[in-house]
């Protein structure tokens, strides 16, 4: 184990709707090598009380990296984003949008909200396989976080 693994068990929060990307993700981490818990939450409203701690996600643990669609029902990605990174207590999670649109725009309004990378979903089993091995590998291998 290099000096940047984590040894712990990381949280993990996915924002996501669509029930097939979900299974898809869930299995992909399932068969990762890093321990992890994933959480799942269905539209921006539910991410942003998961991340606040508010009713019954008051005892969860704080994600140390959410991957978050675009496309959510009651609150849209990218304001779930700007949410986040405008909050002095949340601003340093991770944000690794993980989205179906390869548009230009979303891409460009992601990063200037301070998305920390953007993905574009694979539409195979093994294509989010790879996906996940390399978050695992940069963000939990590679990078270091900060103590608080």
């Amino acid at each position: 184990m290099t000096d940047y693994e984590r040894e712990e068990e990381v949280d993990l929060l996915l924002v996501e709707d669509n029930p097939g990307d979900i299974k898809l993700t869930e299995k992909a981490f399932e068969n990762a090598s890093l321990r992890n818990d994933l959480r799942v939450v269905t539209d921006g409203v539910e991410a942003m009380r998961y991340l606040r701690d508010e009713g019954e996600y008051a005892d969860d643990p704080r994600p140390d990296l959410v991957l978050l669609d675009l496309n959510l029902p009651k609150k849209d990605g990218t304001t779930v984003l700007e949410e986040i990174k405008d909050d002095d207590d949340l601003k340093r999670i991770p944000v690794v949008i993980l989205t179906s649109s390869e548009a230009e725009e979303d891409i460009v309004k992601t990063y200037d909200l301070h998305a920390n990378a953007y993905l574009t979903k694979p539409v195979t089993f093994d294509g989010f396989k790879d996906v996940v091995r390399q978050i695992e590998g940069f963000w939990f291998k590679v990078v270091r976080f900060p103590s608080t």
